[in-house]
């Protein structure tokens, strides 16, 4: 097998681990603010799920798109990279609408309203942040024709994301003072 990767599309992949360092920095930090005032962390089990599940996206990516031989392919590849940025937009108007309510894990400060700006106004898309994750984890393999890893990544992301908004929603069910369904963390 011979190694055959874009350097282009090696970048924009580390564009996105890079990016994916940036939210943890941020999250550790809203993590400090939320324990500090109360909040109470759930779903840790999963947690560690989440975070080999977007690694090994990473990962796939380079991996499949660079031993795979396959060509960048413009009629995919281009919309796909669209798709990547827009991804990248959503998730950036969540973590500042939620501001230091934003997290990587589900962290609910009791006695904080629900979030109902930015994308969270929106009644009939619960989980916007979730919106993103999804498109870009489909997305961004495609960018280079990686579609196993697309595939692989969009199925068990889905039964991730059933454990945990079954897990915020619980967590947001226990406060007196946000309704279920709203996404405060």
């Amino acid at each position: 097998m011979t190694w055959h990767l874009s350097s282009w599309y090696l970048l924009l992949v580390l564009l996105v681990g890079a990016e994916r360092l940036a939210e943890l920095v941020i999250a550790r930090r809203n993590a400090r603010w939320s324990t500090a005032r109360g909040g109470v962390v759930s779903g840790q089990g999963h947690y560690p799920w989440m975070v080999a599940l977007h690694t090994g996206l990473l990962a796939g990516c380079l991996l499949e798109a660079g031993l795979s031989g396959r060509p960048f392919v413009p009629a995919l590849g281009w919309p796909m990279l669209v798709l990547v940025v827009a991804a990248q937009g959503l998730r950036w108007w969540c973590i500042a609408a939620l501001g230091h309510r934003w997290n990587t894990q589900v962290i609910v400060v009791p006695g904080l309203p629900p979030v109902t700006r930015g994308p969270y106004r929106l009644r009939r898309l619960r989980h916007p942040n979730y919106v993103a994750v999804a498109v870009e984890g489909a997305a961004l393999p495609l960018v280079h024709g990686a579609w196993i890893t697309a595939l692989t990544f969009t199925v068990l992301n889905a039964a991730l994301m059933v454990v945990r908004i079954r897990c915020e929603e619980t967590a947001l069910a226990s406060l007196a003072t946000a309704p279920p369904g709203r996404v405060t963390t």
